[in-house]
C-alpha cells in the first residue's frame, strides 16, 4: 500500500455498527473515528453540474494541452 498502512476490520463488526458500504473516516483528538457519512459521496453533483451548464459556466478551468506523444492518438 505504498507509504500507507492497512487495517482489516471484520465485515460482521462493520455490519453490527451499521457501517456497510461507504464510511467516513476522521481524526478526533487521538482517535480514528469511522461513521456513516452525513451524505452520500457526490450527492448533488449532477444537479450542480446541470446548473453550471444552464448558465454557460461549464467551460474548462484548465486549458486543453496535449501530453507528449499524444499526436497519434484518436480521441
Amino acid at each position: 500500500m505504498g507509504n500507507s498502512q492497512g487495517v482489516i476490520i471484520p465485515k460482521p463488526l462493520l455490519a453490527q455498527l451499521g457501517l456497510e458500504g461507504e464510511i467516513e473516516m476522521v481524526v478526533e483528538g487521538d482517535a480514528l473515528v469511522l461513521r456513516k457519512p452525513a451524505k452520500k459521496s457526490r450527492e448533488g453533483w449532477a444537479e450542480a453540474s446541470q446548473k453550471l451548464a444552464d448558465v454557460g459556466d461549464d467551460g474548462l478551468v484548465w486549458p486543453e494541452f496535449a501530453n507528449e506523444d499524444d499526436e497519434p492518438l484518436v480521441w
